[in-house]
């Protein structure tokens, strides 16, 4: 490929409009380019690394036994309305109309599609069990489409579902997803982590994230570091802290007429914030489905996890209760809230950790006020529930006994489910087994964000310079820089024909035949992030030399012809 044949063209100035590495240099580089919200244009280039990526997306699931299909992107109504997700699935589902008046929808995810196709092409457990992917645009509705094309309403995605008769053949292909996922991250050099995972709307009944590593991520992944033990932060269980202290303050009344936050509470009484406790009210429902008050408890320096707290019965859809509700059921304004003296029909939810804590400080329920040295069953009673309902945090203990959990970010690039019968149940699917009767399939679910893929790699390879792309993902793997080609024609012919060298040697090379000057030639090149840059000069040539310079390396080398082919040919082997 020679650039003078080739629309590149990359910027100097940072793009406004930018908020993380990613999308700045995406924009610097001229790898995409905004339509509008959320919609971008690949250009060339930007097409040249995502292309790599599908690539090898296409080729490991292959290799792992998968088939592709392509489905469309434009679903009917009627699907979606099977599973009752046209509703659920909420604002993110773009619903049109044809000319006809008929409602569809822009697919945000194929479980329908395939499902659909599935009843109607598989009718014997000999036909299973089999796995379906596809590489194809999705479109999702996102409230505030940001960061280039990490949370792009419009992006490319890989979709794969399996279809079982048993629940121990899914484990199996789930398994070997788990396993291909590793080989093509590994392949496309990412550092990245898999990680136990919340099913989230997809559903299912295990879940695991893959995610590329990075101090932007949005994502909290906890690790122990005495074990493979990883979980996204939504899921990983806070154990408990272990046996209560007993009791050694006295109950005392303690003047807080501003303090409104444990933060506030704790620097006014000059005590650790861990001495405290949240009280956040919320609103769930009884077990006749009737609205029901409660008070969720973390200590002072923990989050509540909202996940966690939603599994609990009757807290599927809970919401925050209002200032009036909070009022009329503990007689106090938020921020001077507790578990003391509540009506038998408020219901307290306890953290492990808080269950475990002893002469700790809550609310008084009373405008102004908190409690200190408060001790459970001698100064309230006991929580009417005690569970892990906090984000875990650095220090803790591992769930698995071996190390403690360390907080890292990440970016989700996959994800795999074992969705087992929900949608084939919802849908009518069925196969007859080995005995003639009909028997509804299990399914798995398995998808990568291709395109998004292509955005962590840089917010994890990038300098001052540019992007330093893997050498799987790069544009090229090598450009041969020429210097004043038209000065001397032997400088052209020789970058031509070590150009060529490396093209025969199997090497996705470029030629930059520009004719631009040296400083701004190279940074182009460290900008878009080839690996291997080689310059042909008239000194170069005279000292029967080229300058090679690896994208990672501080300075550059001279090396015969000989040296570079070696150097860079290798990359085909």
């Amino acid at each position: 490929m020679r650039l003078s044949h080739f629309h590149l063209h990359t910027s100097k100035e940072t793009p406004a409009e930018a908020e993380i590495i990613s999308h700045k240099l995406m924009l610097k580089a001229g790898m995409i380019r905004k339509l509008a919200a959320g919609l971008y244009t690949w250009s060339p280039l930007g097409l040249r690394v995502l292309r790599k990526v599908e690539r090898a997306v296409r080729e490991e699931m292959n290799a792992a036994g998968a088939i592709e299909v392509l489905m469309p992107a434009v679903q009917p109504k009627e699907l979606w309305e099977e599973t009752g997700r046209w509703e659920k699935f909420g604002g993110q589902l773009l619903k049109i109309k044809d000319r006809k008046e008929a409602w569809y929808c822009f697919g945000p995810t194929h479980e329908e599609v395939i499902t659909d196709f599935a009843r109607n092409e598989l009718a014997s457990y000999k036909q299973l069990p089999v796995n379906f992917y596809q590489i194809q645009t999705k479109f999702r509705d996102e409230i505030r489409p940001r960061f280039g094309v990490m949370r792009a309403r419009e992006f490319l995605m890989k979709d794969a579902y399996s279809f079982h008769v048993t629940d121990a053949d899914l484990g199996r292909e789930y398994q070997n997803m788990y396993d291909t996922y590793g080989r093509i991250f590994t392949r496309l050099g990412l550092k990245f982590r898999a990680v136990f995972a919340d099913t989230g709307a997809i559903g299912g009944s295990a879940s695991h994230e893959f995610h590329v590593l990075a101090d932007s991520g949005e994502d909290a992944i906890a690790f122990s570091d005495g074990s493979d033990y990883a979980a996204n932060v939504e899921l990983a269980e806070a154990v408990s802290p272990g046996p209560r202290a007993a009791a050694s303050e006295d109950l005392r009344k303690v003047d807080t007429p501003t303090q409104k936050t444990c933060e506030d509470v704790a620097a006014l009484m000059g005590i650790a914030l861990t001495r405290t406790v949240k009280s956040i009210a919320i609103v769930g429902s009884d077990a006749d489905g009737k609205p029901q008050f409660a008070l969720a408890l973390v200590r002072g320096d923990h989050a509540i996890n909202e996940i966690k707290l939603s599994k609990l019965a009757g807290l599927a859809e809970y919401r925050l209760a209002t200032e009036a509700e909070i009022v009329e059921h503990l007689g106090a304004q938020p921020g001077f809230l507790g578990p003391v003296k509540p009506a038998k029909t408020i219901r307290v939810i306890a953290d492990r950790s808080v269950a475990a804590m002893a002469d700790f400080v809550v609310g008084a329920n009373e405008n102004g006020y908190h409690l200190a040295g408060v001790n459970w069953g001698r100064d309230l009673a006991e929580p009417n529930e005690v569970a892990d309902i906090r984000n875990a945090v650095a220090g803790d203990p591992s769930p698995d006994g071996q190390g403690r959990l360390g907080i890292a970010r990440g970016i989700e690039v996959g994800h795999v489910f074992q969705l087992g019968r929900k949608y084939a149940e919802a849908m009518k699917l069925t196969v007859l087994d080995d005995t003639g009767k009909a028997t509804t399939p299990a399914m798995g679910c398995y998808g990568i964000g291709v395109s998004r893929i292509v955005a962590a790699a840089i917010e994890q390879n990038h300098d001052d310079a540019g992007i330093a792309w893997p050498e799987a993902m790069a544009p090229w793997q090598a450009v041969v820089c020429v210097i004043n080609p038209k000065n001397d024609p032997a400088v052209a012919e020789a970058a031509l024909a070590l150009y060529q060298d490396l093209v025969k040697a199997g090497v996705d090379a470029a030629l930059d035949d520009r004719g631009l000057r040296p400083g701004a030639m190279f940074a182009d090149i460290e900008l878009i992030g080839v690996p291997h840059r080689v310059v042909v000069s008239e000194r170069g040539l005279a000292a029967g030399s080229f300058e090679y310079r690896h994208r990672r390396a501080s300075e550059a080398e001279n090396l015969d012809r000989a040296a570079v082919l070696a150097r860079i040919g290798g990359l085909s082997q």
